[in-house]
């Protein structure tokens, strides 16, 4: 009996291959072609974080990024502003899960070299390196990578994957960034809906600690986003050589296209969030969050390994 002709299918994990190959020639590349800041404004910054244990944390299988956006208002250098989204995001490279701590940006901490301040002076005070150090402290993770962005390229990047999706668990507004403000449930953010989403705080009931909530719940669509077009012919790689031409990086190519990896191999079911709490509290007049630092070093120890938390 003749058996039944089945059409060749490519193996996934050839086509990853195959994938892989391609994004690994653009990224090397990129590095020698793409225009240096220069030519294009600094929009992006990569760096690799300053840490005790040397290089040896490059063979781990989960890498501690943490993600910063810039309050830099146009004229200002991006790593000398306020950092106003902070998120230390964990990715196991072996799993595919991921973790994503958020840290209110109020949070009242010790700054090394510079007494105690809110977590988001770190960046003012003494740039991406400073502020990897301070979070690191609070959570008990240092990070591998400080990522730093603009809010106007964040809204650009989501324009162009073509907006993002994300679960709101409560309608709100604001009077300035959003007066038609955001509908319960399931919605659609275009790239400024995001950014307002994102950093709307003084009409939630509550304050940093929903704001930062609401900052993972972008990045969580970010993610779905880039995930469902991951297989369109040119998709990834047109996405990284736009990052690459307004980023500044130390980081060579072939440890750029790791990092990219870990980032594209993200399962969404496998991805858990938490924000620190704190308190309320007032210095010289100041509002301020008292973090539970207990809490976030709870996080940090049972997410270090495998990126992942339960009971959050």
């Amino acid at each position: 009996m003749t058996a039944p002709f089945r059409p060749f299918r490519p193996f996934r994990p050839f086509r990853r291959s195959v994938r892989a190959g391609v994004l690994a020639l653009v990224l090397a590349t990129a590095a020698l072609v793409v225009p240096d800041a220069a030519v294009h404004r600094t929009d992006v910054l990569l760096v690799q974080a300053d840490r005790a244990e040397g290089v040896a944390v490059r063979d781990r299988d989960v890498l501690w990024v943490l993600a910063v956006g810039s309050d830099a208002r146009p004229g200002e250098k991006m790593t000398r502003a306020r950092g106003d989204a902070i998120q230390l995001v964990g990715l196991n490279t072996r799993t595919g899960s991921a973790v994503a701590i958020g840290i209110p940006r109020d949070s009242w901490v010790p700054i090394p070299g510079h007494g105690y301040g809110r977590v988001n002076s770190a960046l003012t005070y003494g740039g991406p390196g400073l502020m990897g150090r301070t979070v690191g402290n609070l959570v008990g993770v240092q990070p591998d990578y400080v990522f730093v962005t603009r809010f106007p390229f964040f809204e650009d990047m989501v324009d162009d994957i073509g907006g993002i999706h994300v679960r709101n668990p409560r309608a709100f507004s604001d009077e300035n960034l959003k007066p038609l403000g955001f509908d319960r449930g399931r919605i659609k953010l275009d790239g400024y809906g995001a950014m307002a989403f994102a950093r709307i705080r003084k009409t939630l009931a509550g304050g940093d600690f929903d704001r930062s909530a609401n900052q993972q719940r972008v990045l969580r669509g970010i993610q779905q986003a880039v995930r469902a077009r991951a297989d369109e012919p040119g998709f990834i790689e047109r996405g990284v050589l736009s990052v690459l031409e307004h980023m500044h990086t130390d980081l060579p190519p072939g440890e750029l296209f790791r990092l990219g990896q870990a980032l594209a191999h993200v399962d969404p079911a496998k991805v858990t969030t938490c924000v620190v709490g704190g308190s309320i509290g007032n210095v010289d007049g100041a509002s301020i969050v008292r973090p539970f630092v207990a809490q976030a070093r709870r996080y940090g120890a049972a997410a270090r390994d495998d990126a992942s938390l339960r009971g959050c």
